[in-house]
């Protein structure tokens, strides 16, 4: 069992600029924390810090109240698991899961009841005399996560381990590493991944980081917190975008009034305002704002013109007009993409069974109970509770 601690941890290359600026950071005992974020935000870097395969150039590592900046990777109590596998290929599996351990010296007969046991888990028993070449990528996975349990570690380290991978491995395998996660009960996990399903679906915490000049500004991580935490309520409009597929709509809007039931904004001189339940006391009126709506928080999209559309705005204010520019069909549900005169596009997602065609006008109903406000350096504004 470990928990990991990052105090002030940097890394620089040379006279460039830092890829990670301060990295403060706590990971409990068996929590399972992903890193996410942009290609170039230093999130394998981290892992790789934490590992000790790469040194910081500044701050402490501790894993399990330990101080380990000085102590090299064999003796930090951690096992990773790399991107390509890096199975040795004159191998079988038995030996690639034993190797370690043979390495660490221990009897033939408990590196044999570890690597079976391992092989067991992983439903490899049958593949033990196989050689990589042998075995298909998910399998070979596998294979790398067996060699990185039989070493019983306090921290396993997953370094974007499925991006090798189809899409169906890709759904097979991590559900195999949630369920080992729940198997190593004492053991802590860091995963990277640049893919958010992964993050979603795996984490108990994300630690999103963000890269290049807007790391330099807003420091590396950009919000820490559950899955559900940063869908819900992110703190920036950075994190707003990257959480979410389709990614959240923004629309440009004004503040109209500030109350203490939220603040009114409007997006165009056909709407009457729309309430959003935030904190306004920063804001003022007149001042520029972004409104974010969410794809699924589209209540309805509805032909313009027609009776149903009266019925419906007959008790909403929360209505956009648009016109249908492309819909996405993908069976259970549907993304239409509706365009203004301006160009500026919205998604929302709608019934699997929608039947419009593009350049048809539609109006589109939202709930301003589910929007978010940003102001122009892209914070949000705190919600009330």
């Amino acid at each position: 069992m470990a928990t990991i601690t990052l105090k002030g941890v940097t890394k620089a290359y040379g006279d460039h600029a830092p890829v990670l600026h301060g990295i403060d950071l706590d990971i409990e005992e068996n929590e399972f924390c992903v890193f996410l974020g942009p290609s170039g935000c230093g999130k394998s870097t981290l892992l790789r810090i934490i590992a000790g395969l790469e040194d910081a150039t500044s701050g402490d590592v501790q894993i399990g109240g330990r101080l380990v900046n000085a102590i090299p990777p064999a003796k930090r109590g951690v096992a990773m698991v790399f991107q390509s596998y890096a199975l040795f290929p004159h191998m079988t599996v038995e030996e690639n899961m034993g190797f370690g351990l043979k390495l660490a010296g221990l009897p033939a007969s408990e590196i044999d009841k570890k690597v079976q046991s391992a092989a067991k888990t992983l439903q490899l028993d049958a593949l033990l005399k196989r050689k990589p070449a042998a075995l298909s990528g998910g399998q070979r996975q596998r294979v790398a996560i067996g060699r990185a349990i039989v070493r019983e570690p306090g921290v396993f380290l997953f370094d974007e381990p499925l991006s090798n991978l189809d899409a169906m491995l890709r759904s097979q395998t991590r559900v195999e590493i949630a369920k080992l996660h729940h198997q190593f009960a004492q053991a802590s996990t860091v995963y990277v991944t640049h893919d958010q399903i992964e993050a979603m679906t795996l984490g108990d915490k994300i630690v999103l980081l963000r890269a290049g000049a807007d790391a330099e500004r807003f420091g590396s991580i950009a919000q820490v917190g559950s899955p559900l935490d940063l869908y819900h309520r992110p703190n920036s409009r950075f994190v707003a975008e990257f959480i979410g597929s389709p990614k959240m709509n923004f629309l440009e809007a004004t503040v109209q009034s500030v109350s203490n039931d939220g603040v009114s904004v409007r997006l165009d001189k056909s709407n009457d305002g729309v309430l959003v339940k935030v904190d306004g006391s920063s804001l003022h009126i007149g001042q520029t704002v972004q409104l974010g709506i969410r794809p699924e928080h589209f209540d309805q999209v509805i032909d313009s013109g027609s009776e149903r559309e009266q019925r419906v705005n007959g008790g909403a204010t929360q209505t956009l007009r648009r016109r249908v520019a492309l819909v996405e069909r993908l069976g259970e549900h549907s993304y239409v993409h509706l365009d203004d005169h301006a160009g500026t596009t919205v998604v929302a997602k709608q019934s699997g069974d929608v039947s419009y065609r593009p350049g048809a006008p539609v109006t589109v109903r939202f709930d301003s109970i589910a929007c978010h406000l940003f102001t122009a350096d892209g914070n949000a504004v705190p919600t009330l509770h």
